[in-house]
């Protein structure tokens, strides 16, 4: 046997193809075990139709991310709601029962004071807060009552003459008194300055607010953002079912020919090279045949994970897209475009919110450079008696009113704090609004890109269909004429990878143009519209 040189005479390793017989083995066996690994696949799976209105559907209630961004809404009302709570009034209640006792004093061995005992009960309750109106006034109601019993002790001084000395004697009674009294008052401040055109409670109130929008804002671009991906995954599903069927059609083209170029082997009508050429051509198509499966698996993959939030139960599952892909003219004006865009995005709705919440801060910010003015005022009426009974009668019948009427000014001196949290503001408010400007801008630019990119691929899908056509054409002319002994088999292969690249091309231009669609509904933030579907964010 003859030993095949690897390097030539200058060391260099020599270019060498393997044998064909070699190449054509492989490629079968490579065909072979695709063929029978996608039937056995195909087989394990069960098949579900759907249309692409289904698709969203499923996305809507299952797809990961519009359920967490569902839940932001519902933390921004809690918010609001934690804001109100500023309103909640404050109940205060407070009862004290004392006792006190006191030793006599002797002087000069006399008593002169005498000892006592008193008991006193006493309950207090209050009620205050903000008042729920535009205006920063504060409330507080209270009552109390209080009640002292006790021994008090009575001089009673006797005279005695003995033998023309007269004495005073001096002894104490004991004489137990109960005492009880109350009030019942309201006290208001409102603020004249400072707080009044807005305070903590309606600041929080106000950003709350603007922020819950902003999430449902957020929800809607969230929701829109994953229609488009599941439109977009879609249509790259249909692309790749249908290239599957043009790589089996072009295995189809090339066996066939392969078969027939054997029988003109046999009977010496067509030289052997031939043969291996439509060899080649068919290991070459079932290479491409499983690349396109490989590409299909891919793609129902990333469409089934938009769809499930389990993706157990869809693992044996293969969709089955129940559309073909289509190419339906669109109106598209660029100028009406814009105008959607500029007033549907909802980056940009979630934009001027956010310049909204710093116009807030910034008006909050200013009234906190005012000194602090509030007037004050009390009302109420008094009772003083033995028994609560009377006590209560004596503050019904307003026998004891009490009232008083003040202000109250305070300014920090300086006032550094309020002055730069109000400069600091104001500067960031200004950013934001050049930061909108940018993204209407942006917005702009998009948008044109997309109606440009949706034009752009239209004609590209009639291109490709012409070019699909004439590829058609003319692999079925030079058929004919290798039929007839005017062509070769190079010429009729060629012409065969043409009609695939064609027919894929076609087909991709399809999916292009529709996701172009897609994108475009989604940078004018018309998604919902597009499709018919409405959001109600409760």
């Amino acid at each position: 046997m003859k030993e095949r040189r690897l390097f030539d005479e200058s060391g260099r390793m020599k270019q060498s193809r393997p044998p064909m017989q070699i190449m054509r083995n492989l490629a079968l066996a490579i065909g072979v075990a695709a063929a029978a690994a996608h039937a056995q696949t195909t087989n394990s799976f069960s098949t579900k139709s759907l249309a692409l209105n289904d698709c969203i559907q499923l996305a809507l209630q299952h797809n990961f991310d519009v359920r967490i961004e569902r839940v932001n809404p519902e933390i921004a009302r809690y918010n609001v709601s934690l804001a109100y709570a500023g309103y909640d009034p404050g109940l205060d209640f407070r009862a004290t029962h004392s006792y006190n006792s006191s030793l006599g004093t002797l002087i000069n061995g006399t008593l002169s004071i005498p000892a006592s005992a008193t008991k006193s009960d006493s309950f207090n309750v209050g009620i205050g807060g903000a008042a729920p109106i535009d205006s920063g006034l504060t409330y507080s109601l209270n009552a109390s009552v209080s009640q002292t019993v006790g021994d008090r002790f009575n001089p009673i001084s006797t005279v005695v003459t003995n033998g023309g000395v007269v004495t005073t004697n001096t002894s104490f009674l004991a004489a137990p008194f109960q005492n009880a009294n109350g009030s019942v008052s309201i006290s208001l401040t409102q603020p004249l300055l400072k707080n009044l055109w807005i305070d903590n409670i309606r600041y929080n109130i106000q950003i709350s607010k603007s922020q819950l929008r902003g999430t449902e804002w957020g929800l809607r671009g969230r929701i829109i953002d994953i229609i488009t991906q599941v439109e977009t995954a879609y249509y790259n599903l249909i692309a790749a079912r249908e290239n599957v069927k043009v790589q089996e059609k072009a295995l189809q083209l090339a066996e066939q020919l392969l078969a027939e170029n054997k029988k003109k082997v046999e009977v010496g009508a067509l030289a052997q090279l031939d043969e291996k050429q439509a060899e080649s051509q068919v290991a070459s198509s079932r290479a491409d045949l499983l690349t396109a499966q490989n590409t299909l698996g891919t793609r129902q993959r990333v469409l089934k994970n938009l769809l499930s939030d389990d993706y157990s139960e869809w693992s044996n599952v293969l969709i089955d897209p129940a559309e073909p892909l289509t190419a339906v003219p669109q109106m598209l004006n660029l100028q009406a475009s814009w105008q959607n865009g500029l007033t549907m995005r909802p980056d940009l709705e979630q934009a001027r919110l956010n310049a909204d919440q710093l116009g807030i801060t910034l008006k909050f910010q200013r009234n906190q450079l005012f000194p602090q003015l509030d007037l004050t005022g009390t009302f109420g009426r008094n009772g003083n008696s033995g028994v609560y009974s009377e006590v209560f009668g004596q503050i019904r019948d307003a026998e004891g009113p009490f009232y008083s009427v003040g202000a109250e000014f305070r300014i920090p001196l300086g006032n550094q704090a309020a002055r730069n949290n109000y400069k600091i503001t104001k500067a960031q408010r200004a950013q934001a609004l050049l930061r909108l400007k940018q993204l209407e801008q942006t917005i702009m630019v998009g948008i044109e890109d997309a109606v440009g990119t949706a034009i752009g691929n239209y004609e590209r899908v009639k291109a490709t269909r012409e070019a699909s056509s004439y590829a058609d054409e003319a692999l079925k002319a030079e058929q004919k004429k290798l039929e007839n002994g005017k062509s070769t088999n190079f010429e009729v292969l060629q012409l065969q990878k043409n009609l695939t690249a064609a027919r894929s091309a076609e087909i991709q231009a399809l999916a292009d143009y529709n996701n172009a669609l897609a994108a475009l509904a989604a940078s004018e933030g018309t998604t919902l519209q597009r499709l018919n579907l409405s959001l109600e964010v409760k």
